[in-house]
């Protein structure tokens, strides 16, 4: 069984920064790609950051420049620090992970319960 549990959320006013990190823990063969995604009520689940195993990294339009994502492939952590923080980016952040549990296994998607970040104006 696979884990991603995830820390660092909460209520920050505008410009403000938030550290997002997330754990994956279990059998854990290989992680290829770490990911940041959000959602609000009512709109689908966008993805915000991703990152590879070799460190190439993927931002969404709305938060290059504002956001860096990073991971620690040792610890199979992936952080978000999220700052100049805007109202829009209030939102439930999910983090994701695409991995193997075996060496002969299938790669599958795995996420966490979700964090809640609310940036007040």
């Amino acid at each position: 069984q696979v884990q991603l549990v995830e820390s660092g959320g909460g209520l920050v006013q505008a410009g403000g920064s938030l550290r997002l990190s997330c754990a994956a823990s279990g059998t854990i063969f290989s992680i290829n790609v770490m990911g940041w995604y959000r959602q609000v009520p009512g709109k689908q689940r966008e993805l915000v950051a991703a990152i590879t195993a070799g460190g190439s990294t993927n931002y969404a339009a709305s938060v290059k420049g504002r956001f860096t994502i990073s991971r620690d492939n040792a610890k199979n952590t992936v952080y978000l620090q999220m700052n100049s923080l805007k109202p829009e980016d209030t939102a439930v952040y999910y983090c994701n992970a695409d991995l193997k549990s075996g060496r002969y296994y299938p790669r599958s998607d795995y996420w966490g319960q979700g964090t809640q970040v609310t940036v007040s104006s």
